[in-house]
């Protein structure tokens, strides 16, 4: 990826802005080695955060997505590893720190909000318990404070009656509310960042949009950065300030987000969007889905990844793969079809097919 390009402020995403960029993420390989053939799992992705900024990682399942976060935070078990680039926070690389300086790190100054409450949540104790347990490591409190401080966090993240939450067991909650303790336990020692991995997965509409502005709230109170992880574009579009595509391992496209639902750059952006309905969408007119599947990911393309699925295809796209070309108008994209930055002419949206 260009060197510089970032997201991180308002306007063009390379520039960081006065608040200054929190999280720098440079070459980040993470593989799984198993007996069958290694799987390249997140394979040299590049961006950066600022301040009180909302990036959104955006793709298919199996992209990478998840992966990249875990990673960030060292949270990869073997047969995974993290094999080479950096994790840059503040000054300090987190891919060098001890286990002991990044146990000081994590849910203190970053925190990460896991997709499944359910799993990540012990269910033998409180959850009032496993949000002071995250302040017991990292602030000197006493159990008095301990409790105060819990109760003010789940009235934060907007849970009823958090006196009487205070006892309750996961298994006792219902899916958006358990969802909040996570993000409770999350912002309980208020940390500079939060990685909140498809935090509205398996929740129905009212739900999803409440855990939102939940988010968007906790941002502006706090002054918080948001890595926000998810495969909907309705999200992006509604919580991120920038927006990073993946396929397969890798970054196709970042840009800020009001660029990206405008002039989208790369093709499978481009596909990703014409395959979402909208209420403009013509009832008499087919969305456009994605032909092929992601590539098995020990048996990855010589070229371009997307390449077999791509309706914009060239020769080189089969034989070379193509690196991240940082545009005139501020957006990077992973494309053939922009050889030279100067080059910022894109194909055409595919279509959507009228019924025959």
């Amino acid at each position: 990826m260009p060197e510089g390009h970032a997201a991180t402020t308002g306007g063009a995403p390379g520039t960081a802005g006065a608040n200054g960029v929190l999280l720098k993420v440079r070459g980040l390989q993470t593989h799984f080695l198993l007996r069958e053939g290694v799987v390249r799992a997140v394979d040299g992705v590049d961006f950066e955060l600022a301040r009180g900024r909302t990036l959104g990682l955006v793709g298919e399942s199996g992209c990478g997505k998840s992966v990249t976060a875990a990673s960030i935070m060292r949270l990869i078990r073997a047969p995974g590893r993290i094999v080479g680039g950096e994790v840059i926070w503040r000054g300090r690389d987190l891919l060098r720190l001890s286990e002991e300086q990044m146990r000081s790190i994590r849910g203190n100054e970053i925190a990460i909000s896991f997709q499944e409450p359910m799993t990540a949540l012990n269910p033998v104790f409180s959850v009032g318990n496993q949000i002071m347990e995250v302040m017991r490591r990292h602030r000197r409190l006493n159990k008095h404070d301990q409790r105060e401080r819990t109760i003010q966090v789940l009235r934060t993240v907007g849970i009823p009656e958090p006196e009487r939450r205070l006892k309750a067991y996961p298994h006792e909650l219902s899916g958006g509310m358990r969802q909040r303790v996570m993000l409770a336990m999350a912002v309980a020692c208020e940390p500079q960042l939060l990685l909140a991995d498809e935090p509205t997965t398996a929740l129905d509409v009212t739900i999803q949009s409440q855990i939102l502005e939940l988010i968007r709230d906790l941002r502006a109170r706090t002054g918080m950065s948001v890595l926000l992880i998810t495969h909907d574009l309705g999200v992006v579009a509604e919580t991120a300030d920038d927006v990073g595509v993946m396929y397969a391992g890798e970054l196709v496209e970042l840009t800020d987000a009001a660029t990206l639902f405008t002039t989208p750059k790369h093709p499978y952006t481009q596909l990703l969007l014409a395959s979402i309905p909208t209420l403009k969408t013509d009832r008499r007119r087919r969305l456009t889905p994605i032909t092929g599947t992601v590539p098995h990911m020990m048996h990855l393309p010589r070229g371009c990844l997307f390449e077999p699925r791509c309706p914009f295809a060239m020769d080189i796209c089969r034989k070379v793969r193509p690196p991240m070309q940082l545009l005139r108008t501020g957006q990077a994209v992973r494309c053939h079809l922009y050889p030279t930055a100067a080059d910022e002419r894109a194909p055409s949206r595919p279509a959507a097919t009228t019924h025959a």
